[in-house]
């Protein structure tokens, strides 16, 4: 089974998931907001993906952080310690299979008929 992790009121959130649902591709969905996310789950992610992939600087939580917040993430522990924290900042969707393997971040059409098609 497919998780999809991310926040419900989330526009990528909401296309990758009418996209799953149209496609008849089963995933539950894990709401940071709700759930968080664990420490150990940010390393398993961030031994597959640089970190630089997996923070979303382009988003508002990002753009809330301070300077300093900003500054401090140079490296994957400082950027699973920042997203265990700020759950908003992590790219979204991302999609693990059963076997915690990240198969998808991020939402396009392209990528998701490969990937699932």
């Amino acid at each position: 089974m497919l998780t999809l992790y991310g926040i419900p009121n989330c526009d990528t959130v909401k296309k990758a998931r009418k996209w799953l649902d149209n496609q008849g591709v089963a995933y539950q969905f894990h709401d940071y907001k709700k759930q968080g996310i664990s420490l150990a789950k940010l390393d398993s992610w961030l031994t597959q993906l640089p970190w630089e992939k997996l923070v979303n600087r382009s988003g508002m939580t990002w753009r809330k952080l301070s300077d300093e917040e900003k500054a401090a993430v140079t490296d994957a522990a400082s950027a699973a310690a920042l997203l265990e924290t700020h759950t908003s900042a992590i790219k979204r969707p991302l999609i693990e299979n059963a076997d915690g393997e990240v198969v998808a971040l991020g939402f396009s059409e392209k990528d998701y008929e490969q990937a699932f098609a």
